[in-house]
């Protein structure tokens, strides 16, 4: 795995300012993943992702999944349950359904191993449904790109306010 990062005395690696240019591909990959989960085409958001996806929404930054609680922390599998139940339009926490609009932005590539690409960006999320809800925090993608084009492998949501109360997680965040 090669770590995208710079060192020189004096100054740490996450204070050093890297340029790595995101793949443009990449980058609308991402704005792409964003904008169908925002007009809950499940279906083909479900369609991004690769055999062995990980969905995860960890409490804090640093927990461990197998080890801490997580409000999401879905395989392959429980993502394709979670999209089926989506997709049956019958849940009482979506029923009227949330609008939603996110913005993506400061995209920075982490990491590249081989095919996979790591990218982190940070998100705000407006979500609607009786009042407005602000939901913001950082995402981590992991990405794999090859001939059919890129796949999500991982997909990490750490929320700001993700060690005190959230509201109802009811949607693709």
């Amino acid at each position: 795995m090669t770590t995208v990062a710079n060192t020189d005395a004096g100054t740490s690696e996450a204070t050093r300012p890297v340029f790595t240019p995101v793949d443009p591909e990449l980058a609308a990959f991402i704005y792409l993943e964003a904008r169908l989960a925002d007009e809950s085409r499940y279906s083909e958001w479900e369609a991004l992702w690769d055999d062995d996806a990980c969905y995860w929404v960890p409490m804090r930054e640093g927990d461990d999944p197998q080890r801490n609680l997580s409000y999401i922390y879905d395989n392959r599998r429980r993502l394709r349950s979670r999209i089926a139940q989506l997709n049956t339009g019958s849940r009482h926490a979506q029923t009227p359904p949330s609008r939603m609009r996110r913005t993506v932005s400061n995209l920075e590539v982490l990491a590249q191993d081989g095919d996979t690409v790591t990218i982190a960006s940070n998100f705000a999320l407006h979500e609607y449904r009786y009042e407005l809800t602000v939901w913001a925090g950082r995402y981590v993608h992991r990405i794999r790109t090859g001939p059919g084009g890129p796949r999500l492998v991982e997909k990490t949501v750490h929320l700001v306010n993700g060690h005190g109360a959230v509201p109802t997680l009811a949607f693709l965040i």
